[in-house]
């Protein structure tokens, strides 16, 4: 297949957004009360919404910017295009789902939306909206099947492909058995489980799809919301952990964080090279490692099936999006969480399974910043 007929199957949810028209599915992806996340101390607040993959990170970075503010910490704002940047601002985050924080943000009803999708040139510019990257991470395919433990089973992405789109039903199938001689699988349904809402571990998910399987690419293609062929959908990559944990047999994609937070088996995946790799913080830096940033206009890059035998095929970055329209004020009280974030926040990144960015791509980060949002931009 073209890669212009690839791109007409992919983006639907975005060019819905685009055209005025995505506004029912980015409100049935928000919850009816707002999700508040970690206060940092101070009055004015620091409103964000969007990806549920980068909650966790953005939780604990926000713990830790509180202690900092309250310690008496200060940043220096040479050449990032922060003039007095506040000392003390509170933090409120919704995790609602990629789609639903370009959305928030387009809209400016938030200081910035977080999205594992990155957004082209052209259509930021529709948008109003400035992008940069903040942490890499890894989506992990998770199982529930008794006896089987973190990193036992093995897929690779046809096989995949086949499961999440029916084609593969029984543990029993010759094609898992394959791959798999050792283990002890159950003669028992596959339970597929999927997100509903409008999502960035979707979208790389189903990108990575749709680069190993030519059939998922055609029939399904990559999107933050897809027409998924089988299976149980729940919101939020916290809602896909409770409904695996619930369900005997099941098997889901979800981010890695919240793998190890619910103790879920994750599976070892093949990758370009054929070498089978656990999601792991190495292995992930180990896919972003050839990462062209430099040649990306407003960092558009995806780190999905990349080369390299140790790395692991679904990594995924985490993108913040902030209006242009918004006050320089708001504007800087963002970006001065995002700069403690990018220079002091790598340790509780890793900590959590995340990979913090390299110090180049900061470096460019922080250029991109004084270029595009100095002053309100």
């Amino acid at each position: 297949m073209s890669g212009s007929t690839m791109r007409s199957r992919a983006g639907t949810a975005l060019r819905q957004l685009l055209a005025g028209l995505g506004v029912a599915a980015a409100l049935a992806a928000v919850p009816a009360a707002p999700v508040q996340a970690q206060e940092v101390a101070g009055r004015a607040a620091i409103a964000g919404a969007g990806s549920t993959f980068a909650y966790p990170v953005l939780s604990r970075w926000a713990q830790g910017y509180r202690r900092w503010v309250a310690g008496g910490g200060d940043f220096p704002a040479g050449n990032s295009g922060l003039d007095d940047p506040p000392t003390a601002p509170s933090f409120e985050y919704e995790p609602i789902g990629s789609l639903a924080g370009i959305m928030r943000a387009r809209e400016a009803a938030v200081d910035f939306g977080a999205s594992d999708m990155p957004l082209a040139s052209g259509d930021l510019g529709k948008l109003g909206l400035a992008q940069f990257p903040v942490v890499i991470g890894g989506v992990a395919v998770v199982v529930n099947i008794e006896g089987v433990g973190p990193g036992r089973i093995r897929f690779d992405g046809p096989l995949l492909a086949g499961i999440f789109s029916g084609r593969v039903r029984n543990w029993s199938d010759p094609a898992i058995r394959a791959l798999n001689p050792e283990l002890q699988l159950p003669d028992a349904a596959i339970a597929v489980v999927h997100r509903v809402d409008g999502s960035g571990t979707t979208f790389n998910f189903t990108d990575y799809l749709s680069k190993v399987s030519p059939a998922w690419r055609e029939q399904v293609g990559s999107d933050l919301l897809v027409s998924w062929p089988v299976g149980t959908g729940a919101r939020g990559n916290d809602g896909v952990a409770r409904a695996v944990r619930q369900t005997a047999n099941a098997i889901a994609y979800i981010d890695y964080a919240n793998a190890v937070r619910n103790n879920l088996s994750h599976a070892a995946l093949a990758n370009r090279s054929g070498a089978f790799v656990e999601p792991r913080p190495a292995s992930f830096q180990a896919a972003a490692a050839g990462a062209d940033w430099a040649r990306a206009g407003d960092f558009h890059l995806l780190l999905t099936d990349t080369p390299g035998e140790g790395a692991y095929p679904i990594v995924a970055t985490v993108f913040v999006l902030i209006p242009k329209a918004t006050s320089p004020r708001r504007i800087r009280a963002a970006l001065a969480f995002f700069e403690w974030s990018l220079e002091k926040g790598g340790k509780d990144a890793e900590e959590l399974g995340y990979v913090p960015l390299p110090r180049a791509l900061v470096q460019r980060v922080r250029a991109y910043w004084a270029t595009n949002l100095k002053a309100g931009g």
